[in-house]
């Protein structure tokens, strides 16, 4: 295993698992909480994840496009595609959210802001599950499943 494929599997399984489990565990968790208590929790989370995971998922894409060129396999060239397709996702659905969550000011959650955060977990699911099928997929692709 070259040093480029050795730094996508363990940045794009980070970030495939960290996401996907987001999605799958915590988000419905925080969905039970009480409106006040979710603003609470989400602008927290912006705090934490905000920080870590552009960089994170930026560097995922970057580094599943970089080894689907140093190797143009099947499987590499559709797990690029996944994690860039991912970061679209991101971008233009879960940043403009993620913004306008963290601008807010207020302590109270209306009805506004839930509305907003479960669109948001409409683009978590499926960049989450894209980066997830992106991790397997490159998995895959370096190993001799190809």
């Amino acid at each position: 295993m070259t040093p480029l494929q050795l730094a996508a599997v363990l940045v794009v399984g980070f970030v495939g698992s960290a996401e996907f489990g987001s999605a799958a565990f915590v988000h419905p968790v925080i969905r039970r909480l009480a409106p006040d208590d979710q603003l609470v929790f989400e602008k927290g989370l912006l705090r934490t994840f905000g920080r870590v995971m552009p960089v994170g998922m930026t560097a995922a894409a970057a580094l599943g496009v970089a080894a689907a060129i140093a190797t143009p396999t099947p499987l590499l060239v559709t797990a690029a595609t996944s994690l860039a397709v991912a970061l679209v996702v991101t971008i233009v659905g879960n940043v403009p959210i993620n913004l306008r969550t963290g601008r807010m000011t207020e302590t109270t959650a209306s009805d506004s802001f839930i509305r907003m955060r479960r669109r948001w977990d409409v683009f978590q699911v499926a960049r989450a599950s894209l980066q997830l099928l992106g991790f397997v997929l490159l998995a895959l692709g370096l190993t001799a499943w190809t």
